[in-house]
């Protein structure tokens, strides 16, 4: 009975052990992962992001456009450095959203470092929910690129859904395309309007879904106006509001 109970013990220390090691290779070869990825982004950066920025335009915004914008999008957008868990916001920043279509979806690089970038661009596609590589991106592209040219580049090249068989592509475009106007000449509730597209332009089409898109503007313009706040980190859809 006694030499049972000494056996049984060690076989639960070998099995402590094993999982202690696996729990330690794991954590290793995700640091291996980070670092990898941290040295091909750096190394990247220049070229994708200026390949990138020659594509965008120049896009202003009023500041209670920005403001109502930066409160559904990225809350504290001017003050994280590429990472950021708000309430409302989900796990996506504005900085980590641009990472991966700059890095993964954008200029296609060659030789070793696009060999490195179709993995990457597979594995996002596989883990999207769980995958970190894109927020270790959002840091490099956060080093390389201002908040302002962030901002221009989100205005400037955010899909915001079709009209007449053509993709519109742009916050300026779009308040043309939907409301006839420059985008600095929309009301606080039209350019929530826009807001509202951001998350999923086809089901909040304010021409194909006019009624989803008016509740999820009026959700917007609530808590753009202090009147309600998201519940909890992945409250993206405001119902309560």
């Amino acid at each position: 009975m006694w030499g049972c109970g000494i056996t049984n013990n060690k076989g639960i220390v070998v099995v402590v052990k094993s999982i202690k090691i696996m729990f330690i290779g794991i954590f290793v070869f995700l640091l291996l992962y980070l670092g990898i990825i941290w040295v091909w982004a750096s190394f990247s950066a220049s070229v994708l992001i200026r390949e990138t920025l020659l594509t965008s335009r120049e896009v202003s915004l009023l500041p209670e456009q920005q403001r109502v914008l930066l409160k559904i999008e990225d809350p504290v957008f001017f003050e994280h450095h590429g990472l950021n868990v708000s309430n409302g916001q989900g796990l996506t920043t504005i900085t980590s959203a641009l990472a991966r279509d700059i890095f993964l979806y954008g200029h296609r690089l060659h030789g070793v470092s696009g060999v490195m970038q179709s993995f990457y661009r597979a594995v996002f596609d596989c883990c999207k929910k769980v995958d970190i590589g894109r927020d270790v991106m959002a840091l490099v592209l956060n080093r390389h690129v201002t908040k302002n040219e962030q901002l221009n580049f989100l205005l400037s090249t955010a899909y915001m859904g079709r009209k007449d068989g053509n993709s519109i592509v742009g916050f300026d475009r779009a308040a043309m395309a939907y409301y006839d106007k420059p985008l600095g000449d929309l009301s606080l509730q039209e350019f929530s309007g826009l807001v509202a597209m951001v998350a999923a332009p086809t089901y909040y089409h304010p021409l194909n879904n006019p009624e989803a898109h008016a509740l999820r503007t009026a959700r917007i313009i609530n808590i753009a106006n202090g009147q309600c706040e998201p519940d909890g980190l992945l409250d993206l859809t405001y119902e309560h509001c």
